[in-house]
């Protein structure tokens, strides 16, 4: 055991040093661990995790992955094949450009190629039936995913098949056993759920390359990917399809187009193609082959895609038991899946104006589930990513220049309106607030955050004037969007306090109280509200069902949803001791719903997990001086819902933000309001974790952390006793020591006293 471990600790070096660029960056890379070995990309990618399995690197472009049969409604819950890809799925039909990584939602999956033989299929095969299309079984032994790289033989083909990635562009090897007719198929018309190609070309330019774009319409109304594909190997003889029409000539233009490539494999058994992207030409998707991939070197390639992979993990060294340590580093990495960078190399983007912008000066980014990440992950990325951190936001104010106002969630140039509030107007005011924002962007970042704020839709005609949002008018959640307005407003006001509009500041403090509005003491929980005043009388707490008061949730997880106000929440629920009892309440009763819904997942009494609402609610406790008790559902939380199986996400992974709570959390701390720069102390899963902040480093030592420790006795800060039951942003990006002792009880000190709890 000892031999084989320095035997791969060797053998990590040996690979990180092989990548290096120059003398200069090898002193910095060698410093690197190797962390991508405790990755298991499987995690999360059976049941309702819907995550991303492929080869990519951190926010890339390019997501190039496995594209599989999307199980029926009646048989199966064909939801769960959303991302491309379910674990118990025994198919292959061929490897896909780009996914979405644990949303609800199937769009992408763009640029499909299979490598095949035999007879030309031009229709992907049905469920258990792979001789009726295209695609193929493979062994669940042959598939190897690891970050950058997946792998998979597919069994009718008697093809090996091997994918890694750049930012813009996917690497293909594939082996041919079987040599018969041998070709690559291109279907532009590939789709999952309700995504449909509009419009699709393929044009040869010579044996070996040839170029094209796929349009297409779906939850995002207007996605436009254009590609460039060089092969290794020369093609023979290039078939050319609209629909299942063969074409002649060189180019073919419509909803349906595919091409069938095929070369010379008893000659040529090893084919490569290079596959790059651009949402702006097909010109630039070729230029982006040449400056990321300008070479034939597969293992190459492979090779920097786990460097850059290390990297980003090398920005949290954690330490801890081996099972722990999979899953926060599959969470980090899980945590790099999206935003999703949407430009390319030479800074062109095309905007949701659909305008094309040149040569810009930062990254633009796509993929912003943002209702989602703005409570765990953005929060995170400020912390390790901040440079990133400033492009996204950048991102967020191009789109607002281009459409009028901020996204809620836009996704390849093109906004769904998916989701409720205006959560882009968090993530601003937060890397506002922690001094993330370029000094030339700032008027224009609260232009954008305040214009959007005041917009005559979706309910804010009524909160404009200081008023709840009537039930009888906004039909559906009308609960959810008043909360989740309110949270932002927040944000609003401290931007305008920072920057001296003290009306503003004033004026959106009050609606950032609205809140208030829809709590109906007689029934102890927020309520939709009549425009005559009068709260609804059919009220059920424990009501479930799509097309009620709430997103994605029932009246007792709505509850507790105001983050930018903890102390005015207790006070609204009685005060501090009749708050705890109803917490209390709240994690022990039973977990019966009335309905269903596939997002309220992972329950622990009525808490879930699985859905975005109630991820704060655990460390509420703290306001009310019990850590204690924030540090016993933390545990529960982390302990249960998050494992090293195939299902070890209890929801949708959400883009990212299931698995940054986890990263936090199991550091001990985590961002109950995301814009307040204050992290709440929860309960330290690991033994030391050492967070990279540039020149600087923040190290979180625990000491006596076990299964059963989990109370936090004392906390010492660079040297000295901290007794707070929270820390903030400002003391830990300066760098620094904390020190956690745990023990098996619950300290009677730490964080109890008023002065101590979060501010």
């Amino acid at each position: 055991m000892i031999k084989n471990r320095i035997l791969s600790l060797i053998a990590a070096a040996a690979l990180i040093s092989t990548v290096l660029p120059s003398r200069a960056s090898a002193q910095k890379v060698q410093k690197l661990e190797p962390l991508t070995r405790y990755v298991n990309p499987f995690i999360g990618s059976m049941g309702h995790g819907h995550v991303f399995v492929g080869a990519n690197v951190p926010t890339g472009a390019v997501q190039l992955g496995p594209s599989q049969i999307m199980r029926s409604w009646d048989q199966f819950n064909g939801w769960d094949w959303c991302s491309g890809y379910n674990y118990i799925s025994k198919e292959i039909l061929g490897f896909s450009h780009t996914h979405l990584s644990g949303t609800g939602i199937g769009d992408l999956n763009d640029i499909l190629l299979v490598p095949a033989n035999g007879e030309v299929q031009l229709t992907p095969a049905k469920y258990e039936d792979m001789e009726s299309g295209y695609g193929s079984y493979f062994s669940k032994d042959s598939e190897v995913c690891k970050p950058g790289y997946y792998s998979a033989y597919l069994d009718k083909y008697k093809v090996k098949a091997e994918l890694t990635a750049t930012e813009r562009v996917g690497f293909h090897h594939y082996h041919y056993d079987k040599t018969d007719n041998a070709h690559i198929l291109i279907d532009l018309d590939f789709t999952m759920l309700w995504d449909k190609t509009v419009a699709s070309s393929i044009k040869q330019i010579n044996d070996s390359t040839f170029v094209g774009y796929r349009y297409s319409t779906g939850w995002s109304k207007d996605e436009r990917v254009f590609f460039a594909l060089v092969l290794s190997v020369p093609s023979t003889r290039a078939a050319l399809y609209n629909g299942t029409t063969l074409v002649t000539g060189k180019e073919v233009k419509g909803v349906g187009v595919k091409a069938a490539l095929f070369f010379d494999a008893v000659k040529n058994p090893d084919i490569k193609i290079k596959v790059g992207i651009s949402p702006v030409s097909t010109e630039n998707a070729m230029a982006n082959i040449k400056a990321e991939a300008p070479h034939w070197n597969f293992e190459k390639v492979k090779q920097n895609a786990d460097l850059s992979w290390n990297k980003a993990l090398n920005k949290i060294v954690f330490d801890a038991n081996k099972a722990t340590k999979t899953i926060f580093y599959t969470s980090l990495y899980h945590s790099y899946f999206s935003p999703t960078i949407f430009d390319d190399h030479n800074g062109d983007y095309r905007g949701t104006d659909k305008k094309v912008y040149t040569h810009q000066n930062f990254t633009n980014y796509t993929t912003f589930s943002l209702w989602d990440t703005y409570r765990a992950l953005n929060p995170l990325l400020t912390i390790i990513e901040p440079k990133r951190s400033k492009d996204m936001v950048h991102s967020l104010l191009s789109i607002y220049q281009q459409q009028g106002k901020l996204p809620m969630w836009p996704l390849q140039g093109s906004e769904t309106d998916c989701m409720v509030g205006y959560p882009a107007i968090p993530v601003i005011t937060d890397a506002y607030l922690k001094g993330l924002i370029a000094p030339s962007d700032v008027e224009l970042a609260y232009q954008a955050v305040r214009s959007t704020a005041m917009m005559p839709e979706k309910g804010i005609q009524f909160v404009k004037k200081l008023s709840y949002i009537p039930a009888d008018s906004m039909k559906v959640e009308s609960v959810s969007w008043g909360l989740e307005y309110a949270i932002a407003d927040w944000g609003i006001s401290k931007m305008a306090a920072k920057l001296g509009k003290k009306d503003d500041a004033v004026y959106f403090a009050k609606r950032a109280k609205l809140y208030e509005k829809y709590y109906d003491p007689s029934a102890g929980h927020f309520v939709g509200r009549l425009a005559n005043g009068k709260f609804k009388a059919d009220f059920d707490p424990l009501n479930i069902k799509p097309g009620g008061d709430f997103t994605e949730g029932n009246g007792w997880q709505y509850t507790w949803l105001a983050p930018q106000d903890p102390n005015g929440l207790i006070k609204l629920n009685g005060g501090e001791q009749a708050f705890t009892s109803k917490l209390d309440t709240f994690f022990s009763m039973s977990s019966e719903m009335h309905g269903t819904s596939n997002d309220v997942t992972g329950l622990i009494g009525q808490y879930a997990h699985g859905d975005e609402p109630s991820h704060h609610i655990a460390y509420l406790y703290s306001y009310v001086g019990e850590p204690w008790r924030t540090a016993e559902v933390v545990r529960e939380v982390m302990n249960t819902f998050y494992t090293t199986e195939k299902d070890g996400i209890c929801g949708n992974e959400d883009a990212g933000q299931m698995s940054a709570w986890y990263v936090l959390s199991s550091m001990g701390f985590y961002s109950l309001n995301p814009m307040s720069g204050v992290y709440v102390i929860g309960s330290p899963i690991m033994d030391k974790a050492t967070i990279s902040l540039g020149s600087r480093k923040f190290t979180i030592t625990v000491e006596n952390q076990n299964r059963k420790n989990i109370y936090v006795q004392k906390i010492i800060l660079n040297g000295k006793p901290y007794n707070k039951s929270y820390i903030k942003h400002s003391d830990l990006v300066k760098g620094g020591n904390m020190v956690f002792y745990m023990g098996n009880s619950p300290s009677k000190t730490f964080g109890v006293s008023k002065a101590d709890r979060p501010v």
